[in-house]
């Protein structure tokens, strides 16, 4: 089945391509969204724990410093359509929004959903139009875009001809919500280098059973440093995390990971600081003190002011200190070493979780081949990309979504010199 030619079509339906869609259609073009799953946004919908973090209010120069791989390829989008752009749209959209802690921007509601009713409502408005189809293949004519082949839920073959193709499909995280590299295939079929797509901003997994006994344990206000194999440190945060079954997670954890880029060539470790508020002096009389409260106790019951439940065990087998020790009869030496275990306790890590598990994916398509300026493809006359499929990802705060949004208005610019009926 054919359809009437559009100027533009975009494959996906999630934040970058929602969001070309909105500018495009109201530049005058005719706008067809190919979207495989049911609703558009979807994972959108669940970012920042169903509150939106969607985007972080500073400067280009300051979101570019955030974006470890190929930040200097984003500086032209990023600088055209900067984080304080993408506020005043949502906020001219109806959707009030607020800053917090590193200068992260969510919606007063703090409701996801108001950011994906705004943007489906930009882009409705405007006129685009939404097919819950995937694409199968991007069409081409000498050297050009023809359109785009697709299946509809019942498996049947749909024509979207079309000048210009979007592609908007998001990378390998959340596959759940349609991000399942349909990108990467369609990119790769028309000649483009696709670097390997990897998981950024990931839970952990550690080393040994100590994380698993303490599953479901959450530590809060704690100190976090990373250090690579020859000791050299690579990130420090501070702030909340958890331990699971297999390793660590929670939000200094995701952060972290972005940093752990070489799994194959060092190891890594975490190193807690279970105490930041108290430095070694100030921790050694707390711990006295504490001993001198318990000192009749065995030392396994004397933690429960200084540590959590989950946590103690773990913390009485590190310090070598024999669980049933009366804590009257503790030495200075033995108390110097669970005084370190609070101020560094360490974590080996032996590498990421699924790419699935991941927050963004790091990878995809291969800077090079794109236009910085239009994201425009170098190969395929009126190919573009937009969003997670390109290979480009960043640290948290914000900084992810802040790519989808200035490459998907890049790309949008394709069809606003472009005379319209």
């Amino acid at each position: 089945m054919k359809n009437t030619s559009s100027d533009l079509v975009i494959v996906g339906g999630g934040a970058a391509g929602m969001m070309a869609a909105g500018f495009a259609a109201r530049a005058g073009a005719t706008v067809t969204v190919l979207e495989k799953t049911r609703y558009t946004c979807r994972k959108l919908g669940i970012t920042g724990k169903g509150r939106c973090n969607l985007t972080n209010n500073a400067s280009p120069r300051e979101v570019i410093a955030n974006i470890p791989r190929n930040g200097k390829f984003l500086y032209s989008a990023v600088t055209a359509f900067p984080p304080q752009k993408v506020m005043e749209l949502f906020e001219s959209l109806g959707v009030p929004l607020k800053t917090e802690r590193g200068n992260r921007v969510f919606p007063v509601s703090d409701r996801a959903g108001d950011i994906v009713e705004a943007l489906r409502g930009f882009a409705r408005q405007n006129g685009a139009r939404v097919v819950h189809a995937r694409a199968r293949h991007i069409l081409t004519q000498d050297g050009g875009i023809a359109g785009v082949s697709a299946l509809d839920g019942e498996g049947r073959e749909l024509i979207f001809p079309a000048e210009r193709v979007l592609i908007a499909t998001g990378g390998l995280s959340y596959p759940v919500t349609g991000s399942d590299g349909d990108g990467y295939r369609l990119a790769a079929a028309l000649g483009h280098t696709v670097v390997p797509p990897r998981p950024s901003l990931v839970p952990l997994e550690a080393e040994g059973e100590d994380c698993a006994r303490m599953q479901g344990f959450s530590l809060k206000n704690v100190g976090l440093k990373v250090t690579d194999g020859s000791g050299k440190k690579i990130y420090e945060d501070f702030g909340e995390m958890l331990f699971t079954h297999f390793g660590v997670s929670g939000p200094m954890v995701l952060s972290a990971s972005a940093h752990m880029r070489d799994f194959e060539h060092t190891s890594y470790t975490l190193t807690i600081d279970l105490k930041p508020a108290l430095d070694e002096e100030a921790l050694d009389r707390r711990l006295l003190r504490d001993f001198e409260k318990y000192k009749n106790r065995d030392f396994q019951n004397a933690l429960g002011d200084l540590a959590g439940r989950s946590m103690i065990p773990v913390l009485v087998e590190r310090s070598g200190i024999p669980p049933e020790t009366k804590v009257n009869a503790i030495t200075y030496r033995q108390r110097r070493r669970l005084l370190e275990l609070f101020k560094a306790f360490p974590v080996k890590i032996t590498g990421a979780r699924p790419v699935e598990e991941a927050i963004v994916t790091s990878g995809g398509v291969d800077t090079r081949e794109i236009d910085p300026r239009t994201m425009e493809s170098k190969l395929v006359r009126g190919l573009y990309f937009a969003g997670e499929v390109i290979d480009a990802d960043a640290y948290t705060g914000g900084f992810n979504l802040q790519i989808a949004w200035s490459t998907a208005r890049a790309a949008a610019r394709c069809v606003e010199a472009q005379p319209h009926p």
